[in-house]
């Protein structure tokens, strides 16, 4: 199969391990760097052996030698950057969360669609081994019908009111940082929108949640019991609750075992670990799609990203929580 020569936009933590990642893919070439910063995009260059080095997001999206590209800003700015990748004819990996709102959400899937360029939101959780495989498990029947999810996610980071975490004016708080995570795990298990929703915020004193719980029902009667936050260490895992038993997944956004327990028996710990990042897993099914000449991914669709914003939009609604730039 054709190469896909990747660009990345932007040259920060999270653009340094999608780099790792990578790297590891065959038939994955790092082509192209992006920075509004010269000597960060050499230095980023230098590091992973990029070719072609550009001082501005506009000339890596103008880049010909380029087919994706990797949008790897804060989400602020991930409508604007990956309009410009599409209008320039690229496909796009979107980091999550995909926008900050439903409507510069439809805007950029619209853009997407008129262009006939691949878009998916960067949602790494659904690609990684552990993932894929609890999905099986899950159409398997292993621990029978579904009927609850808690997961959460929650790191401490010391309150800086200029910072991107606790800063309104860059869309900060929990909820679109971390509580992106188990939210679309909740999506990625149950399939639909709760048909019921509700929730609760801790606002700190800029404005944003510094932590926050939402509750979610479903037409069949199953329930999510989901929180985040950004001052308080979680244990960071999600348990699937099922009719026959239970699965236990330890950090479950970059998942790497399983531990299943079914009708009361002894607990099996089934282990899949990956090498580098994680990652990679997302860019590559970006690759199989290019390939197969998909514009989105039937694992992480267009449509369904937007069903994740609406919920965003929500929850953050019953707070009253507006940004700046709203």
């Amino acid at each position: 199969m054709k190469t896909i020569r990747w660009g990345i936009l932007a040259t920060g933590k999270i653009a340094h391990k999608f780099a790792q990642g990578l790297q590891t893919l065959e038939g994955a070439v790092i082509q192209a760097i992006g920075s509004r910063n010269l000597p960060q995009a050499q230095a980023f260059a230098s590091q992973y052996q990029i070719p072609n080095i550009h001082a501005s997001y506009e000339a890596l999206a103008a880049d010909p030698e380029v087919d994706a590209i990797y949008v790897a800003t804060p989400h602020p700015w991930h409508r604007d950057n990956t309009l410009l990748c599409l209008e320039n004819g690229k496909h796009v990996l979107c980091e999550k969360p995909f926008a900050v709102n439903t409507h510069e959400a439809e805007v950029m899937v619209a853009k997407a669609r008129e262009k006939n360029c691949f878009l998916m939101e960067a949602m790494w959780t659904r690609f990684m081994p552990a993932n894929v495989q609890l999905r099986q498990m899950l159409r398997d029947g292993i621990i029978g019908d579904i009927q609850m999810l808690t997961a959460d996610f929650g790191f401490f980071s010391e309150f800086d009111p200029a910072s991107r975490i606790y800063n309104p004016g860059l869309a900060g708080g929990a909820l679109l940082d971390v509580g992106i995570y188990p939210i679309s795990y909740a999506y990625m298990l149950f399939g639909e929108d709760p048909v019921h929703m509700s929730s609760t915020a801790s606002i700190c004193a800029t404005g944003v949640d510094e932590q926050s719980a939402y509750l979610f029902g479903y037409a069949n009667g199953a329930l999510a019991r989901l929180s985040s936050s950004v001052s308080l260490e979680t244990s960071r895992e999600a348990v699937i609750h099922g009719t026959k038993g239970y699965i236990r997944v330890p950090l479950f956004w970059k998942a790497s075992e399983l531990h299943v327990t079914v009708n009361g028996s002894e607990e099996k710990i089934y282990s899949y670990p990956y090498p580098s990042t994680g990652l990679q897993f997302q860019a590559q099914e970006v690759m199989n799609c290019i390939h197969g000449g998909k514009t989105e991914s039937d694992i992480m669709p267009l449509d369904e990203t937007l069903r994740i914003m609406r919920c965003l939009d929500t929850i953050r609604s019953q707070w009253g929580m507006k940004y700046p730039m709203e």
